[in-house]
Order: C-alpha cells, then structure tokens, then sequence
C-alpha cells in the first residue's frame, strides 16, 4: 500500500497540514462486533478495512485498547496496510487502561500514557503517530495539565504529530491548549445524542476537527419514523447514512468515523459523504428532540 491516491478537494486539513477525506473510518468493531460478542473472523475483517482504503478512505481512528481474543485493531491495521501509503492518516487514543483478560483499569497516569504510546508505535509498525487523542471523562478537570502535558512531551520528542482530546468539555480543550495545540476533538456525537454543542461550536470557530463517533447508532432510543425514514425512501438511501450526512452538515469541520465489521456497511458508510440534504430536510431532522 505504498501508492498515494487522490484526496478530494473538499478534504479537510487536520491540524493544518494533513489532508484527509472527511468520511473516515473507526476500527473498533474490527476485532469484534460487539464488545462482549465473539470475536470476529480476521479475514474478513481485514476485507472490510481493504475496502474501505479503497473506496478513498484515509483518516483511520484506532487504539492499543481496540482488542478482542486474541485479534487486535492495530494488529490489522499493520498487516492489512503496511508499508502505509504516504496519504493515510492514524489517530489512536490513550487514557483507558485495559488488562490482557479484557477487563478495565483505572484510567492511565502520564507514565501508562507514555506506554500506550509507544505500544501503539510497536503495534502499527510507526515512527511517529500523526495524531494521538487523550481520551478524558468529565471529573478529569484536575488531571488534564499533568496527563495532557505527558503526551505533549512526546510530541516535543517527535513522537506524536498532532495531539487531540476525547470526551472532552470547553473547559478541558481550553486548559489543554494552555499546553499545546490541539487538532482535533473526539466526542459522541449524531442526530439523536447531541451532548457538548457547545464543544462543536468551539471547534467550529477555531478551525479544530471536531470527529463524532456513534454518529448513526440510536443508543437504545427508538428510532423516529418521521422525518427520518421519509427522507432516507425520497433519496433513496438509508436511515443510518441520513443521520451520517446531517452530522457532517452541521459543520465543514465534522470528520465522522463510522465503524462497522461489514464490507456491504463500509460501503454503505462511505457513500453518505456524497448524499446532500436539503434545507427542508435539514430543518425537520434539526427539529427531532435531542
């Protein structure tokens, strides 16, 4: 995978300097669909992560903790792309700590920061990673100088490229940027979960990328029938890429990275970046009750 391909003209630059195509991908479900389910065939996982680097993906969200038996995130991702095209970009994640048998720690001090930086470096076969997020939780406004300064400390090192926060508040990106830049904010995010739009507009103003995950996923709430199927049959597409076209209308700097183990969802996924709404539907889904 050494070749680099076209990036379309609406790509965004994150940080300023990468430029990646704004539909991307998550590789959490990679190793398993569900977290508690089995885990999944590694050949066709990797059909799915092939397809979607074909259909022009090249924003790719991972992490060390993305694994399930014995089959990981990063260890796909090495062996499905590497030698890495010059074009691809990977974000991983640091914060969780998770033990071998799958069960979760406390989350990290700077000193397993650092180490899940480098096991991540280990694992994708990288010198450098292009973006690194500190995944936070909202009683963490006491450790994010100390645990966000421990990543910027690699960044200083060359290790680290971009850095970024996930699950973050205003008042969390403010206080890290008292650091060091920060390129880019991971938070959930879609049609029918809109917590922090107050960190959407923040990125929105500064030109920061704001990445949504759980974009097209209900969370448990019962879907809507109206408005949402009624615009997903008079385009001609499902409800799942609505809800992916109006995240990514609410601002040119929504990059979402749907995650899925299907090739026939990949492709499904990805073909919501050309499916414009119009204002009349943008105004009846902006409507539905958040």
């Amino acid at each position: 995978m050494t070749t680099t391909r076209e990036i379309p003209s609406s790509a965004f630059l994150l940080g300023g300097d990468l430029p990646v195509a704004r539909m991307g991908f998550g590789a959490m479900r990679l190793p398993a669909r569900e977290i508690a389910g089995p885990t999944n065939d590694p050949e066709k996982s990797a059909a799915v992560l092939r397809r979607a680097v074909e259909l022009g993906v090249n924003h790719i969200d991972t992490a060390w903790f993305y694994f399930h038996g014995g089959l990981s995130a990063n260890g796909l991702i090495r062996r499905v792309l590497h030698p890495y095209s010059e074009d691809l970009v990977l974000a991983a994640k640091v914060g969780p700590v998770r033990h071998p048998d799958g069960s979760w720690g406390a989350p990290a001090g700077p000193r397993e920061l650092v180490a899940g930086v480098q096991r991540t470096l280990r694992e994708l076969g990288r010198d450098r990673l292009d973006l690194v997020y500190l995944r936070l939780h909202e009683d963490d406004d006491d450790t994010v100088a100390e645990r966000f300064g421990a990543l910027a400390a690699l960044r200083e090192e060359g290790l680290i490229r971009h850095l970024g926060l996930s699950n973050t508040t205003t008042g969390q990106l403010a206080r890290a940027q008292r650091i060091a830049p920060v390129a880019a904010v991971q938070n959930m995010y879609g049609l029918l979960h809109r917590q922090n739009p107050d960190v959407l507009d923040a990125c929105t103003g500064q030109g920061i990328a704001f990445v949504p995950f759980f974009s097209p996923e209900t969370l448990g709430r019962p879907e809507p029938s109206e408005p949402l199927a009624r615009i997903a049959a008079r385009h001609g597409v499902t409800t799942a890429q609505v809800k992916l076209a109006w995240t990514m209308a609410r601002s040119p700097v929504v990059l979402p990275i749907p995650g899925t183990s299907s090739v026939a969802h990949v492709e499904e996924n990805i073909a919501a970046a050309d499916l414009l709404l119009d204002p009349e539907d943008l105004a009846a889904l902006d409507a539905l009750s958040a």
